[in-house]
């Protein structure tokens, strides 16, 4: 038997990956043992080198630099949010004096590494007599390279749309403004949502550079504290302890998003509109515009209403 994908394995097909899986597992195994093993056998496992964990004011400022990372995150995901969504907008328009411009403009902050925005905003600035606070060059490096980013999955999203969906939309009488505010962008955010959190998550992880140019967030302590030699040095069970609360983090932003996600999809307006539907009637975004502004069913030949 065959899917509409993909051929069922077969018995031999079928032993052949589990054998594969045992292996795998086998061998990942193995090399998590292996580094248990060395951290082990180094003493990365003593008490020595944990004691620095069993102090209140250590964990009280791994709490306070978790905080910093969090303050550079947020500032950082809602410039890069809205710089994207500007650079978008402007890359499809559809006056060339506009669109080259914003084009440029995104391909060169996309193609310039975090670190070396950090680097000029920080080092590079006093040079002309501009200083700028580790935070903000941070926060203006994360927003520059992530919102060019978040700029071309937007981009993507809106042209991914059907050609009919903005077609429909001008000819109950939207103008280009209402087209993709209230048709092509909800559409396209929902569609990618996922890429949209991955690189959110991207931003997140990102704010560890700033500890090169002492910004004091969780891995700048972390490694200050794992240079403290009255206490072992104890840099492995530090970053231990910072990877940690990065993937805790990373987890929470992804189920948040998980969350967000599935209130989209269950809107109260997609669900009342699609009720007065049979229940076998996909109702495009487009069609609930329509039904709520009383203008009826859009059937491919009602031109009626008028500019919006």
């Amino acid at each position: 038997m065959s899917s509409v994908l993909y051929d069922v394995p077969g018995p031999r097909a079928m032993a052949r990956n589990r054998v594969l899986g045992v292996l795998t597992v086998v061998v990942v195994l193995a090399v998590v043992g292996f580094f248990v093993w060395r951290l082990a056998a180094t003493g990365q496992f003593t008490a020595q080198k944990w004691s620095a964990f069993t102090y209140t004011n250590v964990w009280v400022n791994i709490g306070e630099a978790t905080l910093r990372t969090l303050a550079a995150f947020a500032t950082a995901a809602v410039g890069a949010l809205v710089l994207g969504f500007v650079l978008a907008i402007g890359r499809l328009s559809d006056h060339a004096w506009v669109r080259v411009p914003f084009t440029v403009v995104i391909e060169l902050l996309r193609a310039v590494p975090v670190l070396i925005f950090m680097f000029l905003l920080y080092y590079g600035f006093p040079v002309i007599g501009v200083r700028m606070e580790p935070y903000w060059a941070v926060v203006i490096a994360l927003i520059a390279y992530n919102g060019s980013v978040l700029a071309e999955v937007f981009r993507a999203g809106v042209e991914s749309l059907p050609r009919g969906q903005k077609e429909a939309g001008y000819a109950i009488g939207l103008r280009k403004s209402g087209v993709m505010r209230l048709i092509l962008l909800p559409q396209a955010i929902r569609a990618m949502l996922p890429v949209i959190i991955a690189q959110l998550v991207v931003t997140l992880k990102d704010t560890a550079l700033g500890f090169i140019i002492t910004y004091p967030e969780l891995l700048f302590y972390a490694k200050f504290l794992g240079s403290q030699a009255s206490i072992g040095s104890p840099i492995i069970p530090a970053t231990m302890v910072t990877g940690a609360i990065y993937i805790a983090l990373c987890l929470a932003l992804s189920g948040v998003a998980t969350l967000a996600e599935k209130r989209m999809r269950r809107s109260p307006r997609v669900a009342n509109v699609a009720g007065a539907n049979q229940p076998t009637q996909e109702v495009t975004d487009t069609e609930l515009i329509v039904a709520q502004r009383g203008l009826g069913k859009y059937d491919g030949t009602n031109t009626g209403g008028g500019a919006v």
